[in-house]
């Protein structure tokens, strides 16, 4: 995207033999993939033989899925929960914190999927496809499923709404393209259309209770919404409201301990790290727990490393001895894994390495930690811990949005594919099919409103950050403007079916009484399914200028 008159060096490793490919990768800048833990271009051409390009992929796109779990684990479990406990704390209206801390939490793995890749010319065309191709397979496919699951009467302002803002973003980011460059006061402006958004929200929000006539009835007569990762599918009973009441009040009577107990610290440190509840356990199809099993040792890695704080529980998710690990499993994580672990060897002074320090100093606050506290209650400073999980999961979720990016570059350059069609395809879909499953148990358990609401709110935050920081990033490393190149016309069909299937839903909804029903559904699908195979046939050059 970016100035590319270089990102298209390292694409031309298959034009040589393959004996050839290896001097190629290490003598060209391009393919040096500098961010990431591994360098999968070396990988590739240099450390397996060329009649194991085959073994090659497929390993890569298992470890491709390993990520997007980690992304999607990290992104659900920790980051929006941490997100979560933190507006909690400041007070904030679920207003406020719906359009700002959990639009960020839902769309973490997007957002910094797009500023690895964006920031970053060789990458840069993933970005533009992963944000246009997220935003046209959430809005067509996933609103589709939505309505083919449960037809319902949407609401008409704030459908309009979103469906406005997200058109508006759609053609700014066009005509950014289409110049070819931006400046920083653009990319301050573009994102502070985000916040025109969230005012709109909150000043509509408020005249709409007005009309309504009383805020505090209002407010009580509002069932508890609950709040999704837009790219991890929630398992059910992770649902607030979804489960019935009397089932859930049956499993608690049948599972409390019929005398006082306390348990020992070490039965806390355990059954802390344990991911797994028994009581879902039995009643779970074996298609979860197969999932459940795969997922069970990033989960107990996570558990390990990364604290949560839960506002809703009566002890906030106090665990005595698990936090104080986290005070020393914490920091050395984020130095190990910070920009791809670039601090993790450095010496201070030539003697002392950073991690060892970091090391020392952990535990040197974990003891004074455990020594203060007890089990049972936790400390004043507990929410500090939120803080210190929102930070730790952050630095997680961009290491992995990085190595998403460059695994997608290699497998690019080994396969002849563009940035653009992976980001559209593989990167948009690992990053928004949780959107699919989590939208359509939603919409079936009867809340399609929330889903479909949730199909428009979160890509407007998402492609405006993602674009708007992805430029702030690449201007403070290159200390100018940003250039792009618009990589052909498939950047163009991209752009044009997403604000055309904006424009159709913006026409065809108001005509139908703003009822989504089957029919809509079905269009929604056959509308990606065209787009799609376009695309592919511009791809490979089926269909050119």
């Amino acid at each position: 995207m970016m100035s590319e008159s270089s990102s298209d060096a390292c694409d031309l490793v298959m034009n040589y033999s393959a004996p050839e490919r290896c001097a190629f990768i290490k003598r060209t800048p391009d393919c040096s993939m500098a961010d990431g833990f591994i360098n999968y271009l070396k990988l590739a051409f240099c450390l397996l033989p060329p009649n194991l390009t085959p073994l090659t992929i497929t390993l890569c796109i298992i470890w491709l899925l390993v990520l997007f779990f980690i992304l999607g684990l990290a992104a659900s479990k920790f980051f929006c929960p941490n997100l979560s406990a933190i507006s909690s704390t400041l007070h904030l209206s679920h207003n406020v914190a719906g359009v700002t801390f959990l639009a960020l939490g839902n769309g973490a793995p997007d957002i910094f999927s797009a500023i690895a890749a964006i920031s970053h010319p060789h990458t840069a065309g993933l970005a533009v496809g992963a944000l246009f191709g997220a935003g046209i397979f959430v809005t067509t496919v996933v609103a589709g499923s939505v309505s083919l699951v449960k037809p319902f009467p949407v609401a008409s302002r704030p459908f309009l709404r979103d469906v406005v803002f997200y058109m508006i973003a759609v053609f700014w980011t066009f005509l950014i393209l289409y110049r070819g460059s931006t400046t920083l006061g653009e990319m301050l402006g573009y994102m502070g259309l985000y916040v025109v958004y969230v005012l709109t929200v909150i000043i509509s929000t408020y005249i709409y209770n007005r009309q309504k006539g009383s805020v505090t009835n209002g407010v009580q007569n509002v069932p508890h919404i609950p709040e999704f990762s837009s790219s991890y599918s929630p398992d059910e009973d992770d649902i607030p409201g979804l489960i019935d009441e009397t089932v859930q009040q049956e499993y608690e009577s049948e599972y409390s301990p019929l005398l006082p107990y306390s348990e020992s610290t070490s039965e806390i440190l355990l059954s802390s790290l344990n991911p797994v509840d028994n009581r879902k356990w039995r009643r779970k199809p074996w298609t979860w727990k197969v999932l459940k099993v795969v997922k069970t040792p990033l989960e107990v890695l996570l558990l390990f490393c990364v604290p949560v704080v839960d506002p809703d529980k009566e002890d906030k998710n106090w665990r005595r001895p698990l936090n104080s690990l986290h005070l020393i499993t914490s920091p050395l994580l984020c130095v190990l894994v910070f920009q791809s672990g670039a601090y993790g060897d450095l010496m201070i002074q030539g003697e002392l390495p950073v991690w060892l320090l970091t090391l020392l100093l952990g535990m040197f606050l974990a003891a004074i930690v455990f020594c203060n506290t007890t089990n049972d209650h936790p400390p004043k400073y507990h929410p500090l811990f939120a803080l210190l999980g929102f930070v730790v999961s952050a630095v997680l979720i961009s290491a992995a949005a990085s190595e998403v990016v460059s695994l997608l570059h290699m497998l690019g350059v080994v396969l002849s594919l563009s940035n653009t069609v992976l980001g559209l395809t593989l990167l948009a879909w690992g990053n928004s099919i949780g959107d699919c499953f989590s939208d359509i148990t939603i919409a079936r358990q009867g809340y399609p409103r929330m889903a479909i609401a949730a199909c428009f709110g979160g890509i407007i935050f998402n492609m405006l950050f993602g674009v708007g920081l992805g430029c702030l990033v690449q201007m403070c490393t290159t200390h100018s403007f940003v250039q792009f190149d618009s990589q052909g016309l498939l950047t163009w069909i991209l752009a044009g079916s997403l604000g055309l299937s904006l424009v159709l839903s913006f026409i065809i909804v108001p005509l139908s009484q703003f009822h989504l029903g089957r029919s809509y559904g079905i269009f929604l699908l056959i509308f990606y399914s065209i787009f799609l195979v376009i695309a592919l046939l511009t791809e490979f050059g089926k269909i050119h200028s």
